[in-house]
């Protein structure tokens, strides 16, 4: 049964061929294309205004040096959006729940941002590691905690991201499964079930879209403390 129910999150292979990459490609054929026309259909009126108000929201805070991040943090959080979107789909793949794929993601952005503040501010960026006014006895113990702390910035958006997707996907197969179960022998039980499972649906929705977005609102964090 733990074998089974951890089955869903290994990468599948067709042929010798990983399907991950399929399921990286897939949501660039989702999003809408620009038009020669005058005039935008729908789609993609209301892909630029999500887009601009995000990159408003999101910017707002930072100097002008930190708006060159607009297109790649903007663009990263339709991708992630789009990934756990479809991963909610049944007999689909979820490439952000490998721990593997967020973190390297994770790790190559922040570094990113500790290097810009190293090369335009370096004596901001490691005043973080003393605060002004420190007790001299105290001055060893803060620079070792203030270090793991910003090591671990990384580890903890990609675990962030992976646990909760995870978490989701095992509360949904398990509640599934349970109404499957239930359906012969108590169709009551099972009925009230199935309304749990898709009151839990629904919640993953709003949690893949939050998660993607707590993702981008940190890196966006991070940047600020650099630029």
């Amino acid at each position: 049964m733990t074998l089974s129910l951890f089955n869903q999150f290994s990468s599948p292979s067709l042929f010798g061929t990983p399907l991950v990459l399929v399921a990286l490609i897939a949501p660039l054929l989702l999003i809408p294309s620009p038009t020669d026309r005058w005039l935008d259909n729908r789609a993609l009126s209301l892909q630029g205004w999500f887009i601009a108000r995000f990159t408003n929201q999101l910017f707002l805070p930072l100097n002008v040096g930190g708006h060159k991040w607009a297109p790649l943090l903007t663009s990263l959080m339709l991708f992630l959006i789009s990934l756990n979107m479809l991963g909610l789909l049944p007999y689909t793949f979820t490439p952000t729940t490998q721990l593997s794929l967020n973190l390297g993601l994770a790790v190559p952005l922040w570094l990113a941002t500790v290097l810009i503040g190293l090369r335009n501010q370096p004596t901001h960026a490691l005043g973080h590691f003393l605060p002004e006014g420190t007790p001299t006895a105290l001055i060893p113990i803060l620079i070792v905690i203030e270090t793991i702390s910003l090591f671990i910035r990384p580890l903890a958006l990609g675990v962030r991201l992976t646990a909760n997707l995870t978490a989701g996907h095992l509360l949904i197969h398990l509640i599934s499964s349970a109404a499957f179960v239930l359906s012969p022998t108590m169709p009551l039980i099972a009925i009230l079930t199935a309304i749990l499972l898709l009151m839990l649906t629904l919640l993953e929705v709003a949690v893949a879209m939050i998660q993607a977005y707590v993702f981008i609102l940190l890196l966006s964090l991070y940047l600020q403390e650099n630029v």
